[in-house]
């Protein structure tokens, strides 16, 4: 039986449709700050925004199972019982979103609306693979996520525009522990293709892509878009991997448009 790891951190604000928000890799749940400022409102009554940091992440203990973002589903459905919520929206950006399907697969009676963005329902290349074990021998090996700052994954994940993030987007990489790092990859590696899981969803389901996304072609989004039924596809014009980050106006824009199909039912 699954259980959540002995550490859980969890960014929480506000009250009312409670939102899940799963961060990208390998950032933590403080990317999701301008989210859990704005989405409750000014009364704050609006939303019950969650940011939980993932295994390995911000202040989660990574624990000893093997990887498999199954598993990573596995602890939100934990987290949610412990919260006392029975559905929830989910969401998530990049490897968030490949969480946010899993959680879909396995759980899709704890799902009342799902948002996937910047992220991809199709499984790996054989390349993409291979560059993720890559990573996670070379991370591990040094005991370092250096390689990661090395080969400008900070920038690498913005919109030419939105340069200005670089600097707190690397504090979060290099924050990332060794260990974390290497398990992310190889489980994100072994994940099966979502394109069927989307196909079977009966609820408000909501793509945001970034226009200049230069890790996520705009096409995986109309794939996904066009995947779910009734499905809503936001592009979000000069932002690239990040739309969060680089957009919160046009991204909660989006979260917004979502929650209010989730609460007419």
């Amino acid at each position: 039986m699954s259980r959540l790891p002995s550490t859980v951190s969890v960014r929480e604000s506000g009250t009312g449709t409670p939102l899940v928000l799963l961060h990208a890799f390998p950032l933590n749940a403080s990317m999701w700050s301008a989210q859990l400022d704005a989405l409750p409102g000014l009364t704050g009554d609006e939303v019950r925004v969650l940011a939980p940091d993932q295994r390995g992440f911000g202040g989660t203990e990574l624990g000893a199972d093997e990887p498999s973002l199954d598993l990573v589903a596995d602890d939100l459905a934990l987290l949610l019982d412990a919260a006392g919520i029975d559905r929830a929206v989910v969401g998530g950006l990049s490897m968030g979103g490949y969480v946010a399907l899993a959680f879909a697969r396995r759980h899709p009676d704890r799902l009342s609306g799902l948002l996937l963005s910047n992220t991809r329902a199709t499984a790996d290349t054989a390349a993409a693979r291979a560059n993720r074990e890559r990573i996670a021998v070379a991370v591990t090996a040094r005991g370092s996520v250096q390689l990661l700052l090395d080969e400008h994954v900070a920038a690498g994940q913005l919109g030419p525009d939105s340069q200005h993030l670089v600097e707190r987007v690397q504090a979060m990489v290099a924050a990332a522990p060794p260990a974390a790092v290497a398990w992310a990859q190889r489980a994100m590696a072994a994940r099966p293709d979502s394109l069927d899981v989307l196909a079977g969803l009966r609820v408000p389901t909501a793509v945001v892509a970034g226009a200049l996304d230069a890790l996520v072609p705009l096409e995986e989004a109309e794939r996904m878009a066009r995947a779910a039924p009734g499905a809503e596809l936001t592009v979000v014009p000069g932002v690239g991997h990040l739309s969060a980050l680089e957009s919160p106006g046009a991204f909660d824009t989006a979260v917004r448009r979502l929650l209010s199909r989730v609460a007419a039912g």
